[in-house]
């Protein structure tokens, strides 16, 4: 049952492709929907997000790739008229719709260019001196190179878990994590295919990056330090007793307690 008042002003239109979408993650949506009710201008930096709801920095960024990948939040770097970089965040409120209207757009040919006017071409100069190489690329952690070794074989598990080679490079770091906190490979393949949906999986690597990181076991607690035995309860080792060859406990060889006090008399 709903139960609807009418709302003459402050609110926002939400479509169900949004509002029940399969692929993306309950806080993708709640941020969408925030967003979509801000007036333009205003500041949807991941820092200012991280203020406004309880979700942390790095649920926030995440929640924010997720509507970038499925076409509702487009981001873009620009540089203003002071010099200062910026990020002009677009939020779209029916992707599908555009979409459709793209692909209904008729292909314009291309203008044919004027033949340039010819010119004279000067003589060629001189091949500038080799400068130094590119810097070559940073090396990649054993235990990434791991997350993507598993990443990439998920597919032998579930055929329907391929990935592309730029989300495995992606989704890499995420799985790292787990490696960290002590899991096998094939524990961390178990986790991810378990409960699988009997449906046609669309997007696998935003299913798989929702449980990357929902399911991420906790670190192991350390090792608790072995706590010093005071003098007087420490177990010494049994001694024979020189003058009457009985057994004791003793830090060092020489009497028993019987045989002490007439040791020290002679």
């Amino acid at each position: 049952m709903h139960e609807k008042d009418r709302q003459p002003e402050r609110y926002v239109k939400i479509g169900n492709h949004l509002a029940q979408h399969r692929e993306l993650s309950l806080t993708a949506i709640g941020l969408s929907t925030y967003i979509q009710s801000l007036p333009t201008g205003a500041d949807v930096s991941i820092k200012a997000l991280a203020q406004r709801f309880t979700e942390g920095e790095t649920r926030i960024a995440s929640a924010l790739r997720e509507l970038e990948a499925h076409g509702y939040l487009s981001r873009t770097r620009e540089r203003l008229p002071s010099g200062q970089i910026v990020t002009r965040t677009v939020s779209y409120n029916n992707p599908p719709a555009r979409r459709l209207k793209a692909a209904e757009r008729p292909v314009q040919p291309p203008a044919t260019a004027p033949a340039p006017a010819r010119t004279e071409v000067p003589d060629p100069d001189p091949e500038p001196e080799p400068g130094p190489g590119p810097e070559p690329a940073p090396a990649v952690p054993e235990i990434e190179l791991q997350a993507r070794e598993l990443l990439a074989r998920l597919r032998l598990r579930d055929p329907r878990l391929v990935l592309s080679e730029r989300d495995t490079v992606r989704l890499a770091p995420a799985a790292a994590v787990w490696l960290e906190r002590g899991l096998t490979p094939s524990a961390v393949i178990a986790a991810l295919t378990r409960s699988l949906p009997m449906t046609p999986i669309h997007s696998p690597a935003g299913l798989l990056a929702h449980r990357l990181r929902e399911l991420v076991p906790p670190r192991l607690p350390a090792p608790r330090a072995a706590h010093p035995v005071p003098p007087d309860r420490e177990i010494h080792p049994l001694r024979t007793c020189d003058g009457c060859d009985r057994a004791f406990r003793s830090p060092t060889p020489g009497h028993c307690r019987g045989c002490a006090p007439s040791a020290d008399a002679a």
